[in-house]
């Protein structure tokens, strides 16, 4: 019964947070119709979801997003230092090619927005059978050491989450 009224329950949590964070203040109305929406939303999206996301280690994902925040501060630190202080003749960008060893689709989006999210690095491409991203970087001295970073730090906590 539960399951035929929150298929994807955690998206159902996400769904009224998200809601309240934007009303921006409490009411019972605006929680009432995040309530709603958390049912309605999943309910009608369901038959275009095939397979239900499968977290194997949940408890790791407050981690995750407290590195990911982390990340998200000292990367714009970063970028703003290479902005501000380094003139645009000593920036090495790239284009680096990070070979995924994530086969669920639900955490190699997670990846993706996560390189994406973090200021100097931008998500452009999954390879057509899913087992390489294509990242840009604004400054990549060494390319490997990029990719080693994001594979350890990134990629190997999403497979503890989902697979």
């Amino acid at each position: 019964m539960i399951r035929r009224i929150f298929p994807h329950p955690y998206l159902s949590a996400l769904l009224v947070l998200i809601w309240m964070l934007l009303v921006n203040r409490f009411a019972w109305g605006s929680l009432v119709f995040a309530i709603i929406l958390s049912i309605a939303i999943p309910a009608l999206t369901e038959p275009y979801w095939p397979d239900r996301a499968r977290l194997r280690n949940p408890g790791r994902i407050l981690s995750y997003i407290g590195l990911v925040i982390w990340d998200i501060i000292m990367a714009n630190i970063q970028v703003a230092m290479i902005v501000l202080f380094k003139p645009n003749r000593k920036l090495q960008p790239a284009w680096i090619t990070i070979p995924l060893d994530l086969r669920s689709p639900e955490a190699i989006t997670v990846l993706a927005s996560t390189i994406t999210l973090t200021p100097g690095t931008v998500s452009a491409d999954l390879s057509q059978d899913g087992h390489a991203l294509l990242v840009h970087c604004l400054h990549a001295p060494d390319p490997e050491s990029v990719i080693e970073e994001i594979k350890s730090r990134y990629e190997a906590r999403l497979t503890e989450i989902f697979e």
